[in-house]
Formats: C-alpha cells, structure tokens, sequence
C-alpha cells in the first residue's frame, strides 16, 4: 500500500519548502519509498474528517493503511523506523540520530519560530522592536552550540540521518534573516541537505503545488 501524505493545497511559503510535508516528503523521497499526496485548503483543515486525522487541524498527515499519524518527528521516526537509509544500524548510533532528530524539534526550532512570529504577527506591537534583538540572540546562542558540535565534520553524527534531515530543514527557516550565514560551517551544512538528489525531488514535487503543476489527488 503507497502512503499518503497531505499538504497545503496552497501553502504560505510560496514553493520555498519550508511547509512541513517537506520534511516527510524528504524523508520518503531519501528511502525510495513511493507516495502520494492529498492536498486540503485551510478550509478542509479544520474540518471533521481532516481533525480525525490530525487533531489540531494541521499538515500534514501520514496514512498507511490503517496507521494514521500527525507531527512531522512521529512520521519521519516511523518512516526511518521502517525503511533502511535513514538511521544507523549501529544502536548507540541510532540512539544519538534519534536524540538529534528530538533536538532539531525541541531545542533549536522553538526560538527560529518566534522569530518568524516576531517579524510576522508581532512587528507592529509597542514592545516589537525591543524584542526582537532578544529573539535574535536566543538563536545564535543555538546556532553557536550547533555549529560547535558539527565542527568541519559533514554530518552531525557519521553519516546523514533522520537527525540531520530534521535539522537541516528547520535551519532553512533562517534563510531571509541572514543568521545562518554568520555561521559558516552551518550554512556549508545547510547547503549539503539542500544538494542530496532525495531533497532535490522532494522540493521540486512541493513547488509544483505553488506553480500550478501538481492537482489534488
């Protein structure tokens, strides 16, 4: 049975691959596993039949048979759980992907979203432009922890794992802001994700959404 992922059916970054079903996009294109993808308006979202899947009325959604799942972590621990190419073999190796994939989501996406928050729901508050430097540093004190631990090695731990996949995509959130490029070894990091061929297939499937290419199936 070919899983089926949903999708904004008109999604707010406009192609850029920054909407969430990117990373289960990504995490399927990277193990060779074939899927198909529903796309739902805003509308649809908040619907019945979509919060049967997704109880907070979001995307995306995982659907395999009789398995549903939501949050993007859940799905692409269960994809890299299930398919070979995206964990290590090794236990303690596999133990350590799993904490990176935790990290990508707990630690360093939280303060790359109140930035996003800040510069877009926030800006026009009395205490925006006080508060901003302070999101801001919240980040690179992130992002100097991170590009410590990577150091010049080309992944975080070994070979490219689901850790790193979830890292790399939360990392591109930054990419307007310019934090990333005062980091040099993340941004090196960040553009190796972007080279893999999986990634590649997997962002030219989401823009074609945006541009008119891709019909809800």
């Amino acid at each position: 049975m070919i899983p089926v992922v949903t999708a904004f059916a008109q999604s707010p970054d406009r192609g850029r691959g920054l909407a969430r079903d990117m990373r289960v996009r990504w995490a399927l294109e990277e193990v060779g596993q074939p899927y198909e993808v529903r796309l739902v308006s805003f509308r649809e979202m908040k619907e019945p039949s979509h919060r049967a899947l997704h109880p907070f009325g979001q995307i995306p959604t995982y659907e395999d048979g009789d398995l549903v799942l939501f949050e993007t972590g859940a799905i692409v621990l269960h994809i890299a759980q299930r398919h070979p190419g995206l964990l290590p073999d090794d236990p303690d190796a596999r133990a350590r992907a799993v904490a990176f994939m935790f990290a990508a989501l707990s630690t360093v996406e939280p303060p790359i979203l109140d930035l996003a928050t800040a510069k877009l729901l926030e800006h026009d508050k009395p205490w925006a432009e006080a508060r901003l430097p302070l999101v801001e540093d919240r980040i690179r004190t992130r992002l100097g922890e991170l590009s410590a631990r990577l150091g010049g090695a080309e992944w975080l731990d070994g070979a490219f794992s689901a850790g790193d996949l979830l890292m790399v995509h939360v990392l591109l959130r930054l990419g307007a802001s310019g934090l990333l490029d005062e980091y040099r070894p993340l941004a090196a990091y960040v553009a190796r994700g972007q080279a893999r061929p999986a990634y590649q297939r997997a962002f030219a499937a989401q823009l074609a959404v945006f541009t008119g290419q891709a019909r809800p199936g």
